[in-house]
């Protein structure tokens, strides 16, 4: 008798930003270029909020904080976490997201990397960065960029920016 599947959780931090000269509610986020061939020249849905996967034994922010330093190659910034719950996405994966409301350069980051064989079944293993690069984008433009199932956590942060709360109703997908 075989086990049962686990689930595939992930968790990640969006950073947003005011800038100056905004509305009240008018912010940036900060997210990343999928890495790896698979996304090179690719834009639309091939960008990601920081995240990766964590087992059974760590909590989620500390999976979120982790993955943001392997991804952005410096400490997340300190401040206060806003939770924006989770969602699940069409494979299967359920991700948890916190906001953070903190101004990096993107152009320090210094992404980890991943190794893979590269073309597939030529037994060449190619290093690749996880992250190819970051940048800030107004909602919109980074709903457009964001992979389908992360889009709903930029609805949750306007919500949270605009003076609403993210309600435990919203928190679940």
């Amino acid at each position: 008798m075989s086990s049962p599947k686990r689930s595939t959780r992930s968790a990640g931090l969006l950073l947003f930003r005011r800038p100056s000269g905004a509305d009240r509610a008018g912010f940036e986020v900060l997210i990343a270029h999928m890495g790896g061939p698979f996304w090179a020249g690719r834009e639309s849905a091939a960008w990601s909020i920081p995240k990766g996967e964590y087992g059974p034994d760590e909590e989620p922010a500390a999976a979120a904080r982790r993955e943001f330093e392997e991804e952005f190659g410096h400490p997340a910034p300190e401040g206060e976490w806003v939770a924006l719950g989770e969602a699940r996405q069409s494979g299967g994966k359920t991700v948890t997201v916190w906001a953070l409301e903190a101004d990096l350069d993107a152009a320090t980051a210094v992404p980890g990397t991943f190794t893979m064989e590269w073309p597939r079944g030529s037994g060449v293993l190619r290093e690749f960065p996880e992250v190819d690069r970051f940048a800030w984008y107004a909602p919109q433009e980074a709903a457009e960029r964001l992979i389908t199932g992360q889009r709903v956590f930029l609805d949750r942060l306007r919500q949270h920016v605009e003076g609403g709360r993210v309600t435990p109703a919203q928190d679940r997908s």
